[in-house]
């Protein structure tokens, strides 16, 4: 389907630059733009390519001041990442969702589904569990006994869901998740060996809540693991066992968390980040990428970097003398020299 410029600026609240009526089909990254698609700028690492595009038309934030003139027609909005978020769901809601159930598949007769699901072929729902309105089961899925399933989930093919964990609504856990594993529980025994601490919890996913491909969520020891509303977590990332993760807090591939650990909401974790258990982040925290938490980070709203953590400023001005010990180091030695003489 095309959309003239005109159409997108009114969906967006934006202001057309240039050609109102020139169509797009499609869209593209802005060095790599096409005739016939539309891009977008909000990173400044970019900038250059606005000038350079063959797309039709480019989203740009209202307050860029431009340097030359521009080929593309431009459309001004408050926020050009924003905008493109918006167009893209839009895109996406007009594609037919799946429904009905393929074959073959194996439901227990205890188990309830809602209406409109689709139910892909050599999935799997066990004793006692339900799966709500408009939900989406991929191939391959797994869904073991008294799971709750909320309304317009999309679990997709290999998801595993381990027994008694519940997930809210609109949760999207990407290919190859597994949902209410074994937390890591062993306890050490006098001969050297180690014993299995069994694990009699849950899952609990609040609504809104999107797992990457392979990430996997520990069920507790006792209690629950928690994911509190909407919570994104990237692929390939480990919640351990009695972990609790604050709303629309967001972490990057390869995050690793160890047990009982108490994130705060509205986080942002960078990838690789290790964090010890039985800690606790603030509200609002930042850590950088591949940093290593092994204390409390009690600050709200502040930023952290390095191993083991310490403020992001603190630590810019500890590396900057890092960097410099090459060079330091010869002065230093001869200072000794001197004073030992």
């Amino acid at each position: 389907m095309k959309f003239t410029a005109s159409q997108i600026a009114a969906y967006l609240s934006g202001i057309v630059e240039g050609d109102a009526q020139v169509e797009v089909d499609n869209v593209s990254k802005i060095e790599e733009g096409v005739p016939g698609t539309l891009t977008f700028l909000s990173n400044p690492k970019y900038a250059p390519f606005l000038y350079t595009t063959n797309a039709s038309i480019v989203l740009l934030n209202k307050d860029y001041a431009l340097e030359q003139p521009v080929q593309a027609t431009l459309i001004r909005v408050e926020n050009a990442y924003e905008c493109l978020a918006k167009l893209l769901q839009l895109v996406a809601s007009t594609r037919p969702n799946k429904t009905g159930i393929e074959s073959p598949v194996s439901v227990a007769d205890s188990a309830s589904l809602g209406s409109d699901i689709y139910l892909g072929a050599f999935s799997y729902i066990g004793e006692n569990s339900s799966v709500g309105d408009r939900s989406r089961i991929y191939p391959q899925v797994y869904i073991g006994n008294r799971v709750n399933i909320g309304e317009d989930c999309v679990l997709y093919p290999g998801v595993k869901i381990l027994d008694d964990c519940i997930i809210g609504d609109r949760c999207v856990l990407q290919a190859g998740c597994v949902i209410g594993g074994d937390g890591f529980g062993f306890a050490p025994q006098a001969a050297g060996d180690y014993q299995k601490i069994p694990q009699i919890g849950n899952v609990i996913l609040e609504s809104d809540v999107e797992l990457g491909a392979n990430t996997t969520i520990d069920r507790a020891t006792m209690g629950s693991t928690i994911l509190h509303k909407g919570v994104k977590l990237d692929n390939l990332i480990q919640v351990a066992h009695n972990v609790v993760i604050g709303e629309n807090t967001v972490m990057a591939a390869q995050v690793g968390i160890a047990g009982s650990t108490k994130i705060g909401a509205n986080c942002m974790i960078g990838g690789q980040v290790g964090i010890a258990g039985h800690i606790q982040i603030a509200d609002g925290v930042h850590i950088a990428a591949q940093t290593g938490v092994a204390n409390n980070l009690k600050s709200s709203k502040s930023a952290y970097m390095g191993t083991p953590a310490i403020e992001a400023k603190q630590y810019a001005k500890a590396y900057t003398v890092f960097k410099k010990l090459p060079e330091l180091y010869p002065e230093i030695s001869h200072l000794i020299r001197e004073r030992n003489k």
